[in-house]
């Protein structure tokens, strides 16, 4: 169940945010029952609510039946600081990235314990990875994750360190002391690696977007089949690209906030 509340005193706001937060990025299309199954809400009163969205064109209504997201909340979504700041100062040294190093950039931000993307530049050559802009992976397993979680407030990282650590695959950090030794390390040498920790074959490394108070506004990494013996040779892209969008960011009249959840 992606959320949701059978609560009989839930307001309706609550039953409309349970209704959108059905859809993922593992399930875009969505039936009717599969709706009131992930949001726990009753199958007439998700009926209703769906009803409305569409009409709102907050949901769209495919030819099969199956429920999407519409394209007034995409319209909305181009208003977040996500898309109409960060976004739009990091591309252009995402894909300058992308042409030095030949490489899966990516750029994503923490949301609780995950990290989430928000843009990520691509090529044909490329290997293929599970994350998607949009999409949202552990901290502990991704590049970009540990980079965003090495620079967060420290409750943040005990919090973390608390929780379960989800292994995704052999090689993933599941050990909360070896993890905390692993942040501590990133934060003295200043970049995060991975290797075939959240999918087997790929490796990451990432620098963090750093404000200028030192917490990470955002992280940029790169993924690879093999980012050879020498990973750190990306580095000093890394951290350009990871400099100028942090100076951009300063520049703006409202920069973009570096915690927007808590653990």
């Amino acid at each position: 169940m992606a959320g949701g509340s059978r609560s009989p005193g839930a307001s309706v706001t609550s039953r409309v945010l349970a209704v959108l937060g059905a859809f993922d990025a593992a399930h875009p299309a969505l039936t009717l029952s599969d709706i009131a199954r992930r949001s726990g809400l009753p199958l007439a009163t998700t009926h209703r609510l769906v009803t409305e969205l569409v009409s709102g064109r907050a949901l769209s209504r495919a030819v099969d039946g199956t429920y999407r997201i519409g394209v007034r909340l995409w319209e909305i979504g181009l208003l977040s600081p996500l898309h109409g700041q960060l976004r739009e100062v990091a591309l252009p040294y995402l894909q300058e990235l992308h042409t030095t190093v030949q490489e899966n950039a990516h750029l994503a931000v923490r949301d609780g314990d995950e990290a989430l993307y928000v843009e990520k530049v691509t090529g044909h050559r490329s290997v293929p990875t599970v994350s998607r802009a949009g999409g949202r992976l552990p901290l502990h397993a991704t590049g970009v994750g540990k980079a965003l979680l090495a620079y967060a407030p420290p409750e943040v990282i005990a919090a973390h360190l608390r929780g379960p650590l989800r292994r995704c695959t052999p090689y993933t950090i599941t050990e909360p002391g070896r993890l905390a030794r692993e942040l501590a390390t990133i934060r003295e040498r200043g970049w995060a690696r991975t290797h075939e920790e959240m999918s087997l074959g790929s490796c990451s490394i990432a620098v963090a977007v750093r404000g200028p108070d030192g917490a990470a506004l955002a992280a940029i990494g790169v993924v690879g089949h093999s980012l050879g013996t020498a990973p750190q040779r990306l580095v000093p892209a890394l951290r350009a690209a990871a400099d100028q969008v942090a100076a951009r960011l300063a520049d703006a009249q409202q920069p973009y906030p570096a915690h927007r959840t808590s653990a």
